[in-house]
Parts: structure tokens; sequence; C-alpha cells
């Protein structure tokens, strides 16, 4: 009985150990182009929500809604773009590739 559980056992672990050779990871290269994307999104995106919400208490500040509001929202989006294409150029700049 004893050996029947450790020859499942082994079997299991066989099965498991050739499941983990098969899974193939990214490459690092894939993944850092990944975590670049990612990171150049979060930072357009985050550019536009701040310029926004600045430009809302403006708004409520001097009570001219929506019209601050606006103007930031397309100052944040211009400025998120300008952002995106300098990090862009950095990351292709960048020797450790």
């Amino acid at each position: 009985m004893a050996d029947d559980r450790n020859t499942e056992n082994d079997s299991l672990a066989a099965r498991i150990a050739a499941v983990k050779a098969e899974s193939v990871r990214p490459s690092t290269a894939d993944s850092k182009a990944e975590g670049r994307g990612w990171a150049i999104g979060a930072e357009f995106v985050v550019t536009i929500l701040v310029t926004t919400f600045i430009g809302y208490l403006i708004d409520g500040y001097f009570q001219t809604r929506p019209w601050v509001m606006i103007i930031f929202l397309l100052l944040g989006f211009a400025a998120g773009t300008r952002r995106a294409m300098q990090t862009s150029k950095q990351f292709d700049a960048d020797p450790k590739d």
C-alpha cells in the first residue's frame, strides 16, 4: 500500500515536472517591452487625469464650469502625448537592450 502511494507520488511529480518543462515563458525582451508599454500608457492616462482634476478645481474656485476643465483636459492630452513620445525615445535610445 505504501509502495502504491510512493509510485503515485513519483508519477505525479514526473507529470508536474514535464508540464513545467513544456511551459514557455516569454523572453525577457518581450516582457521588458510590455512593461515599457504599460509604463507609457499609465503615464499618459495619469497626466490627463491630473490636469483635468486641476482644471475641475480651478473651475470650482472661479465658478466657470466646465471651461477651464476642458482647457486643462486638452492641455493634459497634449502634455501626455509629448511625455509619451519623450519616454518612447528614451527607451529606444537605451543601450541596455
